[in-house]
C-alpha cells in the first residue's frame, strides 16, 4: 500500500510557488493541465501539497510558465528535497497528518497545552501512561512502537540547531498525577532539569490565579520557520482531526492568544519554583 504523501515546509514552499507562478501567467488550472496534457485534479494538487512533486513533472510546468535558471534550477532542487524521506516516514502508522514533518524544520516552536507537558518533554513513563490512556489501552507492541517514535522525535532538541521551544501549560497539570505520584515528581524534576540545560527551552506555568484567560478554547502551536518565504504554521489538534492554519489573519489571532496567555503566565523563574515546589509535594 502507498505511503500517504505528508508535505514537509519545503513541499509546502515549492506548492505556493507553483499557484503564484500559474496566476503570474494568468492561467487557471484546466489550461495547464490541457497544455501538459495532465489531469486538472492532477495540477490541482501539486498546488496543494496533496501529492509528492516529481522533480521531472516539476521541470515539465516550469518550462510551461517559462521560468528560467536559476530560478528554475532552485525550484526543481525544492522539488528532490521535498521528496526526501524523513525519519517519521517509518512511522507513518503512528502519525497523523503533517504536523512532525513541519515540526522537525521549525525554529521557533510556541505551545499552549491546558492538560499536557509537551510531548518533546514528557519522560518516557510519563509518555507511556498518557499513550496507553489516550489511546484506550491499544496492544503492547503498538504502545512500544508510539514510544520509540516519540524517543526519536525528542532528539530534535539534542540538534546543534535546535528550535526555540516555548511552552506554557495550565497550572492543573502540574497535579494530575500521570503514571502515578513517582512517575510525576521524575517528570517534573526533568521539567526543570531540561530548562537550566537547555537555554532555547522555555517553560511557564499559567496559574489557577489567571481565572478567565485566552486559552481556554484548547491547546494549540504555532511554528516558525528560519526562512521568511515560510510562513507560521498554527497547528490545533482535536479528537476529530487536526486542522492547519496559514492564512496571516489565523495566524495572527494565535499569535495574540498566546502573547495574552504569556502575559498571564507566571515568569519562567517563578514558574521553575512552582514545579520543584508541586515535585518536592508529589505524594
Amino acid at each position: 500500500m502507498p505511503m500517504t504523501y505528508r508535505p514537509t515546509v519545503r513541499g509546502r514552499r515549492l506548492a505556493r510557488e507553483l499557484r503564484k507562478l500559474r496566476e503570474e501567467q494568468g492561467l487557471t488550472l484546466q489550461e495547464v493541465a490541457d497544455r501538459l496534457d495532465w489531469s486538472r485534479a492532477t495540477v490541482s494538487r501539486l498546488e496543494t501539497s496533496q501529492t509528492r512533486p516529481r522533480p521531472g513533472d516539476i521541470a515539465d510546468i516550469l518550462d510551461l510558465y517559462g521560468v528560467p535558471s536559476p530560478a528554475r534550477d532552485a525550484l526543481i532542487t525544492l522539488a528532490r528535497q521535498a521528496g526526501q524521506r524523513g525519519w517519521w516516514t517509518a512511522y507513518q502508522d503512528v502519525f497523523t497528518g503533517s504536523y512532525v514533518a513541519l515540526e522537525d524544520e521549525a525554529s521557533h516552536i510556541r505551545t499552549w497545552d491546558p492538560q499536557l507537558i509537551h510531548g518533546l518533554l514528557q519522560i518516557e513513563q510519563y509518555s507511556r501512561a498518557v499513550i496507553t490512556a489516550g489511546r484506550l489501552l491499544p496492544a503492547q507492541e503498538e504502545i512500544e512502537r508510539r514510544i520509540a517514535a516519540r524517543t526519536i522525535r525528542q532528539a530534535l532538541l539534542d540538534r546543534e540547531n535546535a528550535p526555540k521551544l516555548h511552552v506554557i501549560f495550565d497550572e492543573s497539570v502540574l497535579h494530575r498525577q500521570i503514571g502515578g505520584p513517582e512517575v510525576m515528581r521524575a517528570q517534573l524534576e526533568a521539567l526543570n532539569l531540561a530548562v537550566e540545560t537547555r537555554p532555547f527551552v522555555c517553560v511557564q506555568v499559567l496559574p489557577y490565579t489567571a481565572q478567565e484567560h485566552a486559552g481556554l478554547d484548547g491547546r494549540f502551536t504555532i511554528l516558525s520557520y528560519p526562512n521568511a518565504a515560510d510562513p507560521d504554521i498554527a497547528y490545533v489538534e482535536g479528537t476529530m482531526g487536526d486542522v492547519y492554519l496559514e492564512s496571516a489573519e489565523e495566524i495572527a489571532k494565535h499569535r495574540d492568544r498566546f502573547d495574552r496567555i504569556e502575559a498571564e503566565a507566571l515568569s519562567p523563574e517563578d514558574s521553575a519554583h512552582l514545579i520543584a515546589e508541586a515535585a518536592r509535594s508529589s505524594p
